[in-house]
């Protein structure tokens, strides 16, 4: 979450989803470190959403929130790679040889890329798998790494 807008607990959200209608949903339960949320009401506003949150009636609950990363449950189990579930996640090529650990997703136009240690970037589109253990499995072109 962004920060408090007016006065009647609304608050400024930043979503990473292409279902924002179903995230923001009312009813839907969002999780934080500090505990779970229930959106009672949401709007989009300026390319972020306006979410209420149930027991949050003012500016001042909005505030008491702080600066918290949202997470919903999966919507659907197929083979969809969430963010959440690649941070930290081994990377390895098709032929098995360790290239490192995700460090971040980072937004591109063209395709959302792999930041791993050492600042080198895979897009996501050479992404052929994702085992059970949540090691990710990339076959990028020849010399994209090097």
């Amino acid at each position: 979450m962004a920060r408090p807008h007016g006065l009647r607990g609304e608050v400024v959200v930043d979503l990473v989803t292409n279902r924002p209608e179903q995230r923001l949903a009312p009813g839907s339960t969002l999780a934080t470190d500090g505990g779970d949320g229930t959106v009672t009401a949401a709007r989009p506003h300026h390319g972020r959403w306006l979410v209420t949150f149930a027991g949050v009636t003012d500016r001042d609950g909005a505030e008491a929130l702080g600066d918290v990363v949202l997470r919903g449950q999966p919507l659907e189990e197929d083979g969809t790679l969430w963010v959440h579930e690649l941070v930290g996640a081994p990377v390895v090529d098709a032929a098995g040889v360790a290239l490192g650990t995700v460090e971040a997703v980072e937004a591109n136009p063209a395709s959302d890329l792999l930041v791993l240690a050492g600042e080198r970037l895979v897009p996501l589109t050479f992404v052929v798998d994702r085992r059970p253990d949540g090691t990710v499995v990339v076959d990028p072109p020849a010399g994209l790494l090097d």
